[in-house]
């Protein structure tokens, strides 16, 4: 196999690596910024069921016309605020989710054109500092897929959430954390540690 033709295929892996590993902390950063805002509309939906249960005209506060219009319509608009900043974090997912993405086509479309000069004994070549080529592969499609499903996951979430759907306001942050998946996260970080060498060799 010829020497240029196994470079590029290396740089990319190379890359990949790379965008995965400063991708995957941008994608933290952004989750964690999430969890706050998620909260904030857990609670304003609980503020808005306790609105909906008083009866305003009955207490001291029902000489203020118009109030509980007014306090629910501050409510809506609170609401509003968070789905929108919500909706900001979920355009930060997706850059890292394409980032990741783009980074991973490359790498098999690099293969693909290379297949001829990329036997079986290349792929699975492994050494002390170097996993193979193979399983370089497989580990970059599996932090993609990870990636794919954690955000279109979170992505249904959102689009199901409306104002006046209180009991899944309520839910959301519950249901958000529930999609939290610690394990994935944690065998990319034990990816990167497999690539070190390699990447520091390159």
């Amino acid at each position: 196999m010829s020497r240029p033709t196994f470079t590029p295929l290396r740089q990319a892996l190379v890359k990949s690596f790379q965008t995965l590993e400063s991708n995957q902390k941008l994608w933290a950063s952004a989750l964690s910024e999430c969890s706050p805002l998620m909260a904030s509309l857990g609670n304003l939906a609980e503020q808005s069921r306790a609105l909906s249960k008083v009866h305003i005209p009955d207490t001291p506060l029902g000489t203020f016309p118009d109030l509980e219009q007014r306090l629910r319509f501050k409510l809506l608009q609170a609401m509003d605020t968070v789905l929108g900043k919500l909706n900001e974090k979920m355009s930060s997912l997706q850059s890292v989710r394409d980032a990741i993405s783009n980074q991973v086509s490359t790498v098999f479309q690099l293969y693909e054109q290379n297949r001829d000069v990329l036997d079986l004994p290349t792929v699975t070549k492994r050494s002390a500092t170097s996993p193979s080529i193979a399983d370089m592969m497989e580990w970059l499609q599996d932090a993609e897929r990870h990636y794919q499903q954690q955000f279109l996951r979170r992505t249904v979430l959102l689009q199901m959430l409306r104002a006046d759907d209180l009991s899944l306001l309520e839910s959301a942050p519950k249901r958000w954390k529930s999609l939290e998946s610690p394990s994935a996260e944690e065998n990319i970080t034990d990816i990167l540690c497999k690539v070190s060498f390699f990447m520091e060799s390159q």
